[in-house]
């Protein structure tokens, strides 16, 4: 059996917690029932505000609660209190020191490391697996755009068919066989989630319904061969684009096999992040730092 390959979405609520009409509501025969056949898990953390991609990311990260350390949702990028975390305790780090291989599956085009030069301001994803010494356009990985085939400018147009996504997740499925950690960070869904407002405009809603589409034609793919899947996301967006901001919607933590009942079933995104590290044998004793 391979190893695990993440799908981390950025900016997705669960279909649960969607008002009426959502992109969610959509011919999604595979991501759907995946996702609820999983968990809802709360981003908020009991913090007044609406969450962040810095301290959400982080706590599944390091199954810490990045949010009580840092004291209030931050982000989008994660500062130097996060990075410190993260560098400390992200799965890649450990997971390399464990002699674990693992990469991150995005594809990076040039512009981006030209804009990171000018201001280096990585998102946690790529933050953590350049800590753990994994470079960014791993060879002999298959690149995944982040917008999954759409076009990164308004009207964000479908640039490559849909099967082409399920074509790419049978190559990446065959891929984590050479890997014990394979991600995907998927910020895609955030940045059409900052384009909604109401009434949501047609191309934004048509956008958000596609992506979500090849983010389900990206599962099939994965799934129909066999690869053992996590998915997540760090807080809601996409799911409301009646509006701009974030939301205070639950998030999914679904996963191949099922996820842990009774005393064990995760409530929050920190728990999710300690069950997403112990599958690994990386169990923490959190009680000596008050989970930080």
């Amino acid at each position: 059996m391979g190893g695990l390959v993440w799908l981390a979405l950025d900016g997705v609520g669960h279909p649960g917690d969607a008002p009426p009409g959502s992109v969610w509501e959509q011919d999604l025969s595979t991501l759907r029932p995946f996702v609820e056949a999983g968990r809802a898990l709360d981003a908020t953390l009991g913090v007044p505000g609406l969450p962040q991609s810095g301290t959400g990311q982080t706590c599944w990260l390091t199954g810490r609660d990045a949010v009580r350390h840092m004291g209030e949702h931050f982000g989008p990028h994660p500062g130097p209190t996060l990075q410190r975390l993260l560098c400390a305790h992200a799965l890649p780090v450990r997971l390399v020191q464990a002699g674990a291989r693992v990469a991150l599956a995005n594809h990076y085009p040039p512009g981006y490391f030209a804009a990171q030069a000018r201001r280096p301001r990585q998102g946690c994803f790529p933050f953590a697996f350049g800590a753990a010494g994994a470079g960014l356009n791993p060879p002999g990985v298959p690149p995944v755009p982040a917008t999954l085939g759409l076009g990164y400018a308004e009207p964000w147009p479908e640039m490559t068919p849909p099967d082409d996504l399920t074509r790419l997740g049978e190559r990446l499925a065959r891929t984590s066989a050479e890997h014990d950690l394979l991600a995907c960070d998927l910020w895609f869904g955030d940045f059409l989630g900052h384009r909604g407002r109401a009434p949501t405009p047609p191309d934004v809603e048509r956008a958000g319904r596609a992506y979500l589409a090849r983010v389900e034609a990206l599962l099939a793919g994965l799934l129909g061969s066999g690869a053992r899947v996590l998915l997540t996301s760090d807080h809601g967006n996409l799911e409301d684009l009646t509006v701009k901001a974030h939301t205070l919607a639950r998030v999914p933590f679904a996963a191949s096999g099922g996820l842990p009942d009774g005393p064990e079933s995760p409530l929050d995104i920190v728990d999710g992040g300690q069950i997403l590290a112990g599958w690994f044998g990386l169990k923490d004793d959190l009680s000596g730092d008050g989970g930080l």
